[in-house]
């Protein structure tokens, strides 16, 4: 059985069992969080929301927080001699799904 999840604005296909890195969360390592945003349950029991499906939750402990991958952004305004060159990383926590709750 699978689930999609919303969370920090986008959404994750999860099974038991799997990792995912998300925005970071508010949670220490080690911690269970609870996520309530089920979009869909698939395999034996199909089920949609409209959008969320009540009573509906994913556990997941949280494994580390981190940084993601550094991204350049680069803007040139031709013809003015004016460019800016500034990075960005995101902060990421990785989750651990522990079990799927169906309502």
């Amino acid at each position: 059985m699978y689930a999609i999840i919303e969370t920090g604005g986008k959404q994750f296909r999860v099974e038991e069992g799997s990792t995912i890195a998300v925005e970071k969360l508010d949670a220490e390592a080690g911690a269970e969080v609870q996520i309530d945003r089920v979009l869909m349950f698939g395999g034996d029991a199909f089920a949609v929301g409209a959008p969320y499906i009540e009573g509906a939750a994913v556990t997941a402990e949280v494994v580390k927080h981190a940084l993601g991958e550094k991204i350049v952004v680069y803007k040139k305004r031709r013809r003015h001699d004016s460019h800016k060159k500034q990075g960005h990383r995101q902060e990421l926590t990785t989750l651990k799904i522990t079990s799927l709750k169906q309502a």
